[in-house]
């Protein structure tokens, strides 16, 4: 019997997903674990399993469609079964409109074309870049020229000639029709005005400063040139930029910021350390440790939000955030105030350097109830965090500083840290987040709990 393969919900927060590249063909044999397609959600890249044998019947969703979740990805028959009828429709939620910075030209168009644009898988933009091909100058196969994972391929193996560059009449210029009608009535060379609008866009005024300067003698100006790169937001560094905006716009957000004095802490951290054969326990753990027992004091601030309802969480599951090149992702510790210290900063540092290599798996970076983010390694001492949703609370840890300390009646040399707590408004007040902030200030200055 022929089994239905769906995209599954990997956190509360996921929506949908991005199909990168298909690792098996229609009719090809199917095992069950073995690994599928490649799939980017809001915040990974990661494989999806086939979780039946069979033989890979029929591909619904294409690479670059975007899914939502429990949309049908494809279909797994049993050997030697009658091959499925094909849907008349996907179920494929149709991709976003490409924004002006994020879309290759199909080679081929004329210099007038600018507007025309497709769509590039995230694979295909990788093996690009890793291989210096020009996504100008390779013709997408995919739906509606999206340009694939084997476009790019068929580049790399016949390269194409160079896109040619702008043209004497400024051709390949960024030029709003009035302005291009009144440069050519005063045999203004375009390729000679330097554009004042949005990406160097030549506008009506820089053609008249043009036809003025001519009037008066003025040499000719350098060809117009925009300079910089141009970075587009895509993939998860898009899905991020989505997040943070809905999160400030739907959120009461407040951050309060406390000092400790975590001289202890470095003592602990020090001594830990040198007893420790697979690695050091650094500030961030013992923040992590305390930040796990003071939600237990506070269950407020271990909660999810949605809608008109807030669910306390009975599991503290810590996200931490580990910086990528194309954005943040938090892996996460689960039941974090449940493990010793050694074993949660053991834990953390393999679940970051699998995040940093990629082979996190999807439920490793998905279920977080709380957030720590840290810019201490960047010689920051406070910021303001923005929340994760749908969780209600982050805490951002600042650097431990070297610093004069009183000590009872004596100034004394210690190191001190700030924390920076950012909450939901409408869920917590100021007092109790307030109070949450002291408990886990009072626990890193006092940590010998923690080996207790």
């Amino acid at each position: 019997m022929a089994s239905d393969i769906v995209l599954p919900q990997w956190g509360m927060e996921m929506q949908d997903g991005v199909i990168v590249r298909w690792l098996k063909k229609e009719g090809d044999p199917v095992e069950e674990g073995e690994p599928l397609v490649e799939i980017e959600t809001a915040k990974m890249q990661t494989e999806l399993e086939a979780t039946v044998s069979g033989v890979l019947d029929r591909i619904v969703a294409q690479e670059g469609d975007i899914v939502p979740i429990r949309g049908l990805l494809c279909v797994i028959a049993e050997p030697g079964e009658a091959p499925s009828p094909v849907a008349a429709t996907s179920n494929a939620a149709p991709a976003p409109a490409t924004a002006p910075g994020n879309a290759a030209r199909v080679s081929g168009q004329p210099p007038t074309a600018a507007g025309v644009t497709v769509q590039v898988v995230p694979a295909a933009r990788k093996l690009a870049r890793e291989n210096n091909v020009d996504l100008a100058s390779v013709v997408g196969s995919g739906p509606q020229g999206r340009i694939l994972v084997a476009d790019v391929e068929q580049a790399i193996q016949h390269p194409a000639q160079a896109a040619p560059g702008p043209s004497d009449d400024g051709s390949r210029v960024p030029v709003v029709p009035a302005a291009r009608r009144l440069a050519r009535d005063n045999n203004i060379d375009l390729a000679t005005v330097r554009g004042s609008g949005p990406q160097g866009r030549i506008l009506i005024e820089d053609v008249e400063k043009a036809i003025s300067s001519q009037a008066r003698g003025d040499p000719a100006p350098a060809a117009s040139t925009v300079s910089g790169q141009v970075v587009p937001i895509e993939g998860i560094r898009r899905t991020i930029a989505t997040r943070m905006l809905q999160s400030l716009q739907t959120m009461a957000q407040v951050t309060l910021t406390t000092e400790a004095n975590v001289t202890e802490a470095v003592t602990l951290r020090r001594g830990l350390s040198r007893h420790q054969s697979e690695g050091s326990i650094s500030p961030l753990h013992l923040v992590i440790k305390a930040v796990a027992q003071g939600l237990k004091q506070h269950p407020r601030l271990n909660a999810l939000q949605s809608e008109d309802q807030v669910q306390l969480i009975e599991e503290i599951n810590i996200g931490v955030a580990v910086a990528l090149e194309e954005g943040l992702v938090t892996p996460v510790i689960r039941n974090a105030d449940t493990k010793p210290l050694a074993q949660l900063a053991a834990e953390g540092r393999d679940l970051a350097a699998r995040t940093r290599e990629g082979r996190a798996r999807p439920e490793e970076v998905t279920g977080g109830t709380f957030t720590i983010t840290n810019l201490g390694a960047n010689d920051i001492d406070g910021f303001t965090p923005i929340i994760n949703p749908p969780q209600v609370g982050i805490l951002g840890v600042g650097r431990v500083v070297e610093k004069p300390v009183i000590a009872g009646d004596q100034i004394v040399r210690g190191s001190t840290m700030y924390l920076s707590l950012t909450f939901d408004h409408r869920i917590v007040d100021g007092g109790p987040a307030a109070e949450f902030l002291q408990t886990v200030k009072g626990l890193l200055e006092d940590p010998w709990w923690m080996v207790g």
